[in-house]
């Protein structure tokens, strides 16, 4: 993987490129993530497919531009990138809050997918519920106490049962908390209480499209993600039986295996 910095449009971008493939993917990390997140799954991909991964703005190493990120910036930005990259099509593959993004990607630059992927992630708007929890998270990180994001967030992405066999995971994922700017924390949480509902963008779609979803996800419980699933019968639909919300960490091989027949199939 090559990494470096490219301007996409006028926002400074990280990224990581195997540069080789036919077919590429862009993995979209997810809200207190980076890069780095990937860096065991990329190589379960790479011999097949073109893989990019990026620092979206304000997590990671790249930008932040202002108080709000909306996901349609990130989107933009995303498809900037991949221009400045010589990349015409993609397929995209997006965990959580990178979901959001890749959903914006179809809405705004549908021409340049080739599928779409949501991984532990969902079309819909935050719920008045989780908008005001994510308030209370801005008032915290604003507040100065980041710290208890960090000492809660990463287990809870796991299935209680893998929390001990992921344990060096949860570290990595609690110090790109640390490392991830206030201002980039606040910024995104603000573009996701924004984000729109887009399932009918999903459902009128002709892009190819995948959820893969975790079983024992503690975000999007089962029942949650059953009728998500039931919702959008346009879709394929892969469970990992024993994941939570990071099944690319928690069964990387199955996770794989789903997304390289799903590209090799969507062209």
């Amino acid at each position: 993987m090559t990494e470096k910095f490219i301007m996409a449009g006028t926002t400074a971008l990280h990224v990581c490129d195997s540069e080789a493939g036919e077919r590429c993917v862009v993995l979209l990390h997810g809200y207190l993530e980076s890069l780095l997140v990937w860096e065991e799954f990329v190589p379960l991909l790479y011999k097949r497919v073109r893989v990019v991964t990026l620092d979206l703005p304000g997590h990671g190493i790249s930008e932040v531009r202002g108080d709000v990120h909306t996901m349609e910036f990130l989107a933009d930005t995303v498809a900037d990138g991949m221009r400045a990259l010589g990349i015409e099509r993609f397929t995209a593959v997006g965990h959580s809050m990178g979901g959001y993004v890749a959903l914006a990607l179809l809405e705004r630059h549908p021409e340049m997918l080739e599928g779409i992927v949501l991984l532990s992630s969902t079309p819909n708007a935050d719920t008045p519920e989780k908008a005001e929890n994510r308030r209370r998270e801005i008032t915290l990180v604003r507040a100065g106490k980041k710290d208890a994001l960090a000492r809660v967030a990463p287990a809870a992405g796991f299935a209680p049962e893998n929390r001990q066999r992921m344990k060096d995971a949860v570290e990595d994922l609690a110090e790109q908390v640390f490392i991830t700017e206030d201002e980039g924390i606040v910024a995104l949480l603000n573009g996701m209480i924004e984000r729109p509902d887009r399932n009918d963008l999903l459902r009128k779609s002709p892009v190819a499209q995948l959820f893969i979803l975790g079983r024992k996800d503690g975000y999007i419980p089962a029942e949650a993600a059953e009728k998500l699933a039931a919702a959008h019968p346009q879709a394929q639909v892969v469970w990992l039986e024993n994941s939570g919300h990071m099944g690319f960490l928690e069964e990387p091989e199955a996770c794989a295996q789903a997304l390289l027949e799903f590209v090799e199939r969507a062209q």
